[in-house]
């Protein structure tokens, strides 16, 4: 008896693999996550606290180049400092958040050692505009109390395997597998996180316990087995 199963490879959603019953086909895990990527190519804008800036002054700054985004602001240990990150597409007239994210008590700077109270170390957030994901640095940064960093990932438009139809598939994707991710330095493997999901808001909340990259993504190992 032969029958036709549907199965995910790599990243193509839509393959059709025939197999027959008596000889069974083993499906090959894909090697990492599936980053999700902006529908459109976004313009981003930044909101610092008042106190965030050594001027004392709010700022709204354009991108810096065709690849990335960035924004620097100072962050103290034993004081609440935050910085949203919004964007704007063509997609819609609308701004929407993208990155909120807030210290309290950065403790430890690598190359530098622990920080007193009152003292402040310069944080910067890199946003990749390819995929939804950020930078956060200095790398290796540590927290006494955890920060808290909120992303949304309704930038990618409902479009969770990047094929260009939003559809049942991608419903089941954000779902079931998609994830936040971190790697320590480029030549690291990515780790999925326990982060919080609102499906409702398009989100991932989590306590970040220190610096490094991070980004959306879902898990097609995970995706291969349970399809």
């Amino acid at each position: 008896m032969v029958f036709v199963r549907r199965s995910l490879l790599v990243f193509a959603l839509a393959l059709s693999v025939a197999r027959c019953a008596d000889q069974p086909t083993a499906v090959k895990a894909p090697a990492g996550p599936l980053f999700l990527r902006w529908a459109d190519a976004p313009q981003f804008s930044a909101k610092l606290d008042p106190r965030a800036r050594r001027s004392g002054t709010m700022a709204l700054t354009p991108p810096l180049s065709l690849d990335q985004y960035a924004v620097s602001f100072w962050a103290v240990r034993g004081e609440s400092r935050s910085v949203q990150i919004n964007y704007s597409s063509t997609i819609d007239t609308e701004t929407h958040p993208f990155l909120l994210l807030t210290t309290t008590d950065p403790q430890f700077v690598p190359g530098v050692g622990e920080l007193a109270a009152g003292d402040s170390v310069l944080i910067t957030v890199t946003v990749d505009t390819g995929k939804i994901g950020v930078r956060l640095e200095p790398s290796g940064l540590q927290f006494g109390t955890p920060s808290e960093m909120k992303i949304w990932y309704d930038g990618a438009a409902g479009d969770m395997n990047g094929d260009g139809v939003v559809d049942s598939t991608d419903v089941a994707i954000e779902a079931k597998v998609l994830g936040l991710w971190y790697r320590e330095g480029q030549q690291d493997q990515w780790t999925q996180l326990g982060a919080t999901q609102s499906l409702d808001d398009k989100s991932f909340t989590y306590a970040l316990p220190h610096f490094c990259e991070y980004d959306i993504a879902a898990d097609l190992a995970e995706w291969v087995v349970s399809w």
